[in-house]
Parts: C-alpha cells; sequence; structure tokens
C-alpha cells in the first residue's frame, strides 16, 4: 500500500509532462512531421509508398495492406461524422457557426 503513492505521482507526473510537452508544440511537430494522415486519400497513398519501400513487401502484400487502409479510412471517416453530429446536436445555432468555422481552421 505505502508504494501506491508514489506510482501515482510518478503516473501523474508523466501526464502532466505529456500534456505540457504536446502543448508547446509537439502536438504540431508530430503532424507536422508525419505529414498527411494514413486514413486520409492523400496519406494514404504516401504512407503506402513508404511502407512497401521501407518494409520491402511483396505485392499481394501491398494489396492486402491497401484493403486495410481503405477498410480504417472508412471507420474513422466515419467516427469523425458520428462525433460531429453528436456535439452539433448540443449546440445552439451561434455555436454551431463557430464549431464549423474552428474545424475549417484545423484542416
Amino acid at each position: 500500500m505505502a508504494c501506491v503513492l508514489p506510482i501515482t505521482l510518478v503516473f501523474l507526473t508523466g501526464v502532466l509532462a505529456g500534456a505540457v510537452g504536446m502543448s508547446i508544440g509537439g502536438h504540431g511537430w508530430l503532424h507536422h512531421r508525419q505529414g498527411a494522415a494514413f486514413w486520409t486519400d492523400g496519406g494514404k497513398e504516401v504512407s503506402l509508398q513508404r511502407w512497401k519501400k521501407e518494409l520491402d513487401l511483396t505485392q499481394e502484400q501491398s494489396q492486402e495492406l491497401t484493403v486495410i487502409l481503405d477498410d480504417f479510412g472508412l471507420y474513422y471517416r466515419n467516427v469523425l461524422s458520428d462525433g460531429k453530429a453528436r456535439i452539433l446536436r448540443i449546440l445552439n445555432d451561434d455555436q454551431k457557426r463557430k464549431f464549423d468555422k474552428l474545424l475549417a481552421e484545423q484542416r
């Protein structure tokens, strides 16, 4: 029981350090470094070409990876769409306009 407090403090310190690091630029750097996300159409093709080369994928593996990325992209877009719809349901008209503007700025 005596080790619970130190472990909790170490965990919370790590969480805090991660949050601070991401808020001061880590998140933007991470996305900039990776380029387009692999679940987007353009990002999928870039990722696929890179992974094919670096992993020395066979033609069959490349085809299977393409299907997997297509499935993941569809799933991710559905999750985003559902999340956006759920958020819009709780906002008033003025908030919806602001929310749409914020989303457009992120793109």
